[in-house]
């Protein structure tokens, strides 16, 4: 399926999460609207990192939680049930820096051998921007703020506690590395 970009990917989202999981899909519409103003960055990519915006939870979605993974979940989904587009699917698996949160569920060997990381540094570091610049319920916030959420909504000790602990220099380098790119950006 590999007609599953842009407006497509936000209509399977909204689909899939607006009715079970509203505030998970407030937060996919915030991650979508920073990844519209992304184009200018990753030209040829917008639709692929729209799209990637758009599904990067949606293995959040009840029906689809199998291994309790959603990354692993939803590319798994994208994969299997869509055939959809291995660079989408290889995004969706490993945003974020999933690789370091399936590490603390025993999963690392798992993703990273159905799913190996997109090397395309620039489009990896536009989802992490997307989404760990947005809030849950979908509004802006700084890296660090969205840092500071998650271990306050997961408790510092839980699995998801450990891994952004772990995560939070990368998640703040990739977000450095998009903010310089987009001061480069001719106004």
């Amino acid at each position: 399926m590999d007609d599953l970009i842009g407006e497509h990917a936000v209509q399977l989202a909204e689909a899939e999460l607006s009715a079970t999981l509203p505030r998970r899909w407030a937060h996919t519409r915030g991650v979508v609207a920073r990844a519209e103003e992304l184009r200018p960055v990753v030209d040829t990519d917008a639709d692929l990192l729209v799209a990637a915006a758009a599904l990067h939870d949606i293995g959040y979605t009840p029906r689809l939680a199998t291994s309790g993974f959603h990354p692993l979940d939803g590319a798994r989904f994208l994969r299997d049930e869509l055939g959809a587009d291995e660079r989408l699917v290889r995004l969706v698996a490993n945003h974020s820096f999933a690789l370091l949160e399936a590490e603390e569920r025993g999963l690392r060997d798992e993703l990273a051998l159905e799913f190996p990381m997109l090397e395309e540094p620039l489009l990896v570091d536009a989802l992490v921007y997307c989404d760990m610049t947005t809030t849950p319920d979908g509004a802006r916030t700084s890296a660090p703020e969205r840092i500071a959420e998650i271990i306050s909504r997961y408790g510092v000790d839980s699995v998801v506690g450990r891994f952004i602990r772990r995560a939070a220099p990368e998640i703040r380098s990739s977000v450095q590395r998009v903010e310089a790119v987009l001061a480069a950006q001719p106004r």
